[in-house]
């Protein structure tokens, strides 16, 4: 029996929720989150993209309603309004767009490709991946493959790290300052890389495993050391910038890590002190949050966060725009071909099974026909021309429903995939009834919705 599912996504994201929303919704692990999902009835396979700034599901259930339901209850900690959930079409042609940097919060930004990689690893090894997530995914990275190396997608600003460098540069002068970047994870690297290059005299790396700050830092061209995350507060009250990516449940940061030892006043020590203004520029990039509310309130510190990211990411969008266009006739093209993808597999595999049904008689009827011969002389060329000669009646008699099956398919047309092999075998089916998707593989009307359109299910 051909596979019959369809796939559901849901989704919160930077432009759906804000950063509390993300931090509700982000599973233990992408594995977890795979596992949770592949725990309800009906769900055959299933995806988790978790991101700082995004988190996806996607499964493949036997109906539509099905998929809705798993991915209510994996959205179950998230206020509604925040939750998109989209049908089969629109949830292929979304993962082809996020891999490809459309739907990041820095356009074309790098970054995405390599964590869409490290999910369809994560959801292939808990046993979520199956023959139709494979091809989205698999597919997904292509696309984001192509739309780097064929358009312009990726010039300039291409990751969160480096728009956090230009968003401190917007407050305080980079060159001379001191920088502590929390977390050598890859947007850490990202991060540190950036400053690096914006020309701050010194960046200090803490991660928990210092041996990893350590090796971060040696690949800087400027000075830098490594510090374990019990220094934080040391580091934080002396840097001029601090840009925070760790994957930590809790704030690492307080308010009072940043108030300066010795009892300085506010701006010792800082850029741009003298004025009484904000001379300490924190970029938390953590979801979820690395950094305490309430550091906010120190007068001479202004703490940005994922949702601040706007205002450099919307002129990011508008130099890539011209590229964008580029990437959405790809992501058109690429989407064509994995629902003829769809179709040829489901075509193919109900013509096998033709086959297969078919062999089964020609082989009981030859053995029939033969035993009847086994009086007669009859050697075993005489044989091989009986056999030869039931091979080739099998042959032209399902060429022409070979090539009507394929075409159907090809139209979305299953009642007549169906109509045929009943004709074919009115038994073929079996307890399974018919073989045909409950929704048209690449015609499906794409439909998107927030999480309380469920309710009714």
């Amino acid at each position: 029996m051909i596979p019959a599912g369809v796939v559901t996504a849901g989704r919160v994201t930077h432009e759906s929720g804000s950063v509390d929303d993300l931090a509700d919704a982000s599973p233990e692990s992408q594995r977890a989150g795979v596992a949770d999902l592949l725990t309800v009835p009906a769900v055959e396979e299933a995806y988790v993209l978790s991101t700082c700034n995004r988190v996806e599901a996607y499964v493949v259930a036997t109906d539509a309603a099905v998929g809705r339901a798993a991915l209510q209850e994996f959205f179950a900690n998230v206020a509604d309004d925040a939750v998109v959930v989209t049908d089969h079409d629109e949830s292929l042609r979304h993962l082809l767009s996020v891999a490809s940097g459309l739907e990041s919060v820095v356009l074309g930004e790098d970054q995405i490709l390599g964590q869409v990689r490290t999910a369809y690893e994560d959801s292939r090894s808990a046993g979520g991946i199956g023959e139709m997530l494979e091809a989205a995914v698999t597919k997904a990275i292509h696309v984001g493959e192509r739309a780097r190396t064929e358009t312009e997608i990726n010039e300039g600003i291409v990751s969160l790290g480096s728009a956090a460098t230009k968003l401190a540069a917007e407050s305080i002068p980079l060159e001379n300052a001191t920088s502590l970047v929390v977390g050598a994870g890859e947007m850490g690297r990202l991060a540190a890389r950036s400053l690096a290059d914006a020309g701050v005299e010194e960046v200090v790396v803490a991660n928990r495993t210092v041996a990893h700050a350590e090796h971060l830092a040696s690949e800087l061209e400027t000075d830098t050391s490594a510090a374990p995350l019990s220094a934080l507060d040391q580091f934080a009250s002396d840097a001029d910038v601090v840009v925070t990516a760790t994957g930590s449940e809790d704030p690492i940061l307080e308010a009072q890590d940043f108030e300066s030892d010795g009892g300085a006043e506010p701006g010792d020590g800082d850029v741009d002190g003298t004025d009484g203004g904000s001379n300490r520029v924190v970029v938390d990039l953590g979801q979820p949050r690395d950094v305490a509310p309430t550091a906010a309130s120190l007068p001479t510190v202004t703490v940005y966060d994922l949702d601040d990211l706007e205002s450099i990411t919307a002129e990011t969008r508008e130099q890539r725009a011209d590229a964008a266009r580029e990437v959405e006739s790809m992501i058109d093209r690429e989407f064509d071909l994995l629902c003829e993808q769809y179709k040829r597999a489901r075509a193919d595999e109900v013509i096998a099974a033709m086959y297969e049904s078919a062999e089964r008689m020609k082989k009981r009827e030859l053995e029939t026909a033969l035993s009847r011969l086994e009086g007669e002389e009859f050697s075993a060329e005489q044989r091989e021309v009986v056999e030869s000669m039931a091979d080739a009646l099998v042959n032209q008699l399902l060429a022409p429903p070979t090539k009507s099956l394929r075409e159907a398919a090809a139209e979305d047309d299953w009642s007549t995939i169906n109509t045929a092999l009943q004709l074919f075998d009115p038994d073929f089916g079996g307890d399974d009834g018919p073989i045909a998707p409950p929704l048209p593989i690449g015609g499906a009307t794409a439909t998107e919705t927030h999480l309380e359109a469920t309710d009714d299910d």
